[in-house]
């Protein structure tokens, strides 16, 4: 969750933390992904506004750069609240060995069904 936290709202971010992210997710295309560029039409015509994305999209942008590497990935991350429903920890759940990948996501999954009926 320290991708949500690093985005800003107005897809102004500094060099350094751009970069930090970069070397987490290991390219550059997140910045495109989660900050879309949305025509609103004005008063006065149309205006360009980038719009941050939601959690839901990074997590998604998240599992699909594990799929790139892992041999299975449980498809919807866990995600724990605060008591104020802000996201403090998004459970993602990728697995390495193919032989074992069916079993390992079947646990994964009970366990993030778990998490929801908690939560």
């Amino acid at each position: 969750m320290g991708m949500n936290r690093l985005a800003t709202k107005s897809g102004r971010l500094p060099e350094s933390w751009r970069r930090r992210m970069d070397l987490f997710l290991g390219t550059t295309a997140w910045y495109d992904e989660f900050y879309k560029v949305e025509t609103k039409p004005t008063l006065f015509g149309d205006d360009e506004v980038q719009v941050k994305a939601s959690m839901e999209v990074m997590a998604r942008y998240f599992n699909r750069r594990l799929a790139q590497v892992f041999a299975g990935v449980v498809e919807e991350p866990g995600v724990l609240w605060n008591s104020a429903n802000n996201p403090l920890h998004l459970l993602c759940f990728a697995v390495g060995n193919k032989r074992g990948k069916q079993i390992a996501l079947r646990i994964a999954n009970h366990l993030l069904g778990q998490l929801k009926e908690v939560c």
